[in-house]
């Protein structure tokens, strides 16, 4: 599946086509994106991103989790996902990241609307949730431009580089966002 946003923008299901030009994103971004997301370390070599994607493929097939690569100008930028999908209780979740260089573009705030027009329209989930970091004020920001609720913080709730991590839960119900 391919989400054209605009001429600049496009969300591709994820694929194995997608790894090498992922990882090289990646490793070119260790030191950005290390501080917020536990999978980086980890990732050393191009096979733990197929594997990776071989995961997130499966996933999608039992309708838990649907990857997207994100293309700027025909380049990778990062990564966005709807993930664990939760069909009795129409609940989603979102989660994206950016290379550097690809910030303060409006690309995941456009890629960010895109995937929650997709969750309310046509997976018909209720809620939609955004979690990131307490001191992650990029992603935090993205969530608050959205105009997603922040519900609380999640103490300690996720371990990254050996710390533990609170995160804030934001969320956005169906009819709210029919109402923006």
């Amino acid at each position: 599946m391919i989400i054209k946003i605009n001429d600049e923008i496009s969300l591709e299901s994820l694929d194995e086509k997608h790894a090498i030009e992922m990882f090289d994103l990646i490793d070119s971004n260790r030191d950005h994106l290390r501080q917020w997301l536990p999978w980086v370390n980890p990732m050393q070599a191009i096979e733990n991103l197929q594997n990776h994607i071989a995961y997130c493929k499966q996933n999608e097939a039992a309708g838990t989790d649907y990857p997207f690569a994100i293309k700027f100008n025909g380049k990778m930028a990062g990564r966005i996902g709807i993930h664990y999908i939760h069909h009795h209780n129409k609940i989603a979740s979102l989660g994206y990241w950016l290379g550097n260089g690809y910030q303060g573009k409006g690309i995941m705030t456009r890629s960010c609307i895109a995937l929650i027009n997709h969750c309310f329209n046509e997976l018909a989930m209720n809620r939609v949730e955004i979690k990131c970091a307490t001191g992650n004020i990029k992603s935090g920001a993205i969530a608050e431009k959205l105009n997603f609720k922040q519900e609380g913080i999640l103490r300690q709730a996720e371990f990254v580089n050996d710390r533990f991590l609170d995160l804030y839960l934001y969320s956005m119900l169906k009819d709210e966002w029919k109402q923006l």
